[in-house]
């Protein structure tokens, strides 16, 4: 499983987690097996999900049914920052 971190600005927090919500088979579609996420005071969503796949979850990012999500749900596409975790500590 590897750990892949997405940041996001929304214009409404409240409409774009009730949207979000109803996307669950597409995160199915790329392996995502864990989604926790964040909402700031800021409106920036910050997600951690969980994957096998995370070539598979890059691409569904930047397809044309999640970018029209993205725009549905009220994202700032030009704030989409996606980190891949490659390096682990675990406390002794």
């Amino acid at each position: 499983m590897s750990g892949v971190v997405l940041t996001a600005h929304v214009k409404d927090p409240v409409r774009w987690e009730k949207s979000f919500r109803t996307h669950r088979d597409l995160f199915k579609e790329s392996h995502v097996s864990l989604i926790h996420y964040t909402i700031t005071g800021g409106n920036d969503v910050v997600m951690y999900s969980e994957t096998d796949d995370v070539e598979s979850y890059k691409r569904l990012v930047s397809s044309t049914a999640v970018v029209r999500a993205m725009e549905e749900d009220g994202v700032d596409r030009s704030s989409v920052k996606v980190y891949t975790l490659d390096k682990e500590l675990k406390p002794s």
